[in-house]
């Protein structure tokens, strides 16, 4: 059961989350035609050394079942955006490897991303309160892999690609 404060901070982590959801992913798909889903792919490759993950590792990486990112494997492929490949360290595993289209997709999607999360999340803060919501969203994040089912992820994505954006 939780408490009243409690259930009022959830609903308000869900409202949240549920339309920033729906806003990134209509702006990436009006304006680069990335879905959220290829974005979030794109970037965990970027991120990665060679730009390439094992298939589990990516699956762990974005919180995905493993047959999800399969099929959706599949669709990006086709658009050339990323690529299977045996993995380098041990053959009878396969990676998932970023192209240079889909490293140009993210790119291009990447200024607009940005200025879309500076708009609908960062504008209406105070900045002297970034600090104590990073530290309670990283707090929640330790809990979740702490007790969720999915392993840790292979590293921490601290930074993603250019999404800085000068301000």
């Amino acid at each position: 059961m939780l408490t009243d404060e409690q259930q009022e901070t959830w609903f308000a982590y869900m409202r949240v989350v549920l339309r920033l959801q729906y806003e990134m992913n209509r702006q990436l798909q009006t304006d680069s035609g990335l879905s959220l889903a290829d974005y979030d792919v794109l970037n965990a490759l970027a991120d990665s050394p060679g730009h390439r993950l094992r298939l589990t590792g990516l699956a762990t990486r974005i919180a995905w079942e493993r047959s999800r990112l399969s099929h959706h494997l599949t669709r990006m492929s086709a658009r050339g955006l990323v690529e299977r490949a045996p993995s380098e360290s041990d053959r009878r595993a396969t990676d998932a490897v970023l192209t240079d289209a889909g490293l140009a997709a993210l790119r291009a999607a990447t200024p607009g991303h940005a200025a879309l999360v500076r708009r609908m999340f960062f504008d209406g803060l105070d900045p002297d309160a970034l600090p104590a919501l990073r530290a309670a969203l990283e707090a929640v994040h330790e809990q979740v892999l702490d007790a969720g089912t999915l392993p840790r992820p292979p590293r921490h994505q601290h930074r993603l690609p250019g999404l800085q954006t000068g301000r």
